[in-house]
This record gives C-alpha cells, structure tokens and sequence, in this order.
C-alpha cells in the first residue's frame, strides 16, 4: 500500500502544476459547502472546517464491476472531498472485471494520468485529426489522457485490473458517448442520430432502449 500512495502523490504533483485546469486559488482554503442552494464557478466556502473536510477512504477497496461495461470509476473528487474545493486536482479509482471496459468518454476540464495498480490495459485516446494513439500498459506503467479528448481503457486480460487516474482539475466532468447521444433527457431527435450514424431509426431505437433507465 506505501508503493501505491507514493506513486499517488507522485501523480498528483505532476499534474498540480502552474497549468491546472481550473481556476487559481486566492486564499488557503475554500473548504465547498455543497449544501449551499448559491451557484457559483465551483461551490462556495462554508465557515466550519475539519479534517474530515480533507479526507476520504474510498478508493482503499475494489469498486464492484458487475456494471453493464465490466468497469466501475469510483471518483474522488470535490463532490466526495470538499477540501478539495479550487485546489484543481482530483482523483479516482477504475477497477475492471476481465473483459470490462471504460468506454469511450471525454473529461472537458482535465486532462487525465491513469497509473496501473493491477493487471494489463489496452488504452487509447483519438486525436481531433482521427488519429488513434493507443497502447498496452501493465501493472507500474503510466499513460496519459489529454484534456477533453475521447479516451478509453479495456481490460482483455483474464484477470481483474485497476487504475488510480490523477485529473487537473478539482470536478473534472465526464461525457460517455454513448450515454451522452442515447439516453439524453430530453432525447437527442431520431433524424439527428440516424444522419449522424448512416443507419435506420430501427436502430436507433433500439440501442436507445438499452440505455432507457431500468424500471
């Protein structure tokens, strides 16, 4: 557990630089008071600050990866850690079943450094020309995700694989394409997504209905 915090923290201080993604602090702490009902660029500050406000346990665990994907992000983020409230940095913790997959998304407000806890990946990121870089990564080894670009992580292996992902950003935001375009509310039109993907609304309809809430 000591190797895995050390590479951590070392995660964190590369991307805790002057090129933080988010908005620079003007005091020593905002501590977010996420109860507030005032809406601001962040959250504002509460007066009752505490340890507690800096502290959080839950990437300690395996997430559960019996999910639709095979994969399961658990964040840990200003929403989870309100210390963390206009400091630009956040983590998280990927855990992936053999066979699961993080599928293609974006995070518009941070780039992201994904370090390899266990097991082997097949990642990948495409660049706004269509380019795929892309790359096998294993247990020690880190890969790169820059901002705002449609990225994924697979896990062909046989074996359960996890990733701590270090982001520039305090609530760096995610757009799962697939969600995004299918399950909208409201729903993205028909003729928009059939012009989009050259197929029928048949299909359409039907990738639709499998992102449609569980009743």
């Amino acid at each position: 557990m000591a190797y895995i915090a050390a590479i951590s923290v070392l995660a964190f201080a590369v991307i805790a630089t002057s090129c933080a993604a988010d908005t620079d602090l003007l005091q020593d702490i905002c501590v977010a008071d996420l109860a507030s009902g005032t809406k601001v660029n962040g959250f504002v500050c509460k007066t009752n600050v505490s340890a507690t406000d800096f502290f959080f346990d839950g990437l300690a665990k395996p997430g559960l990866t019996n999910t639709t994907s095979g994969a399961v992000v658990t964040g840990a983020n200003v929403q989870k850690i309100p210390g963390l409230n206009t400091l630009g940095v956040s983590l998280a913790r990927i855990d992936y079943a053999p066979g699961g997959l993080n599928p293609p998304h974006t995070h518009p407000r941070a780039t992201e450094v994904v370090f390899v806890l266990e097991g082997q990946l097949d990642v990948g990121f495409i660049t706004t020309a269509n380019v795929l870089i892309s790359k096998s990564i294993k247990k020690g080894e880190i890969f790169v995700f820059p901002k705002g670009l449609v990225h994924f992580q697979k896990n062909n292996g046989k074996e359960a694989a996890a990733v701590i992902a270090a982001f520039n950003s305090q609530l760096p935001g995610t757009q799962s394409l697939a969600a995004t375009l299918f399950a909208a509310t409201p729903s993205v039109p028909d003729n928009v997504l059939t012009k989009a993907f050259q197929v029928g609304t048949k299909e359409i309809e039907k990738i639709k209905s499998r992102f449609a809430p569980k009743k």
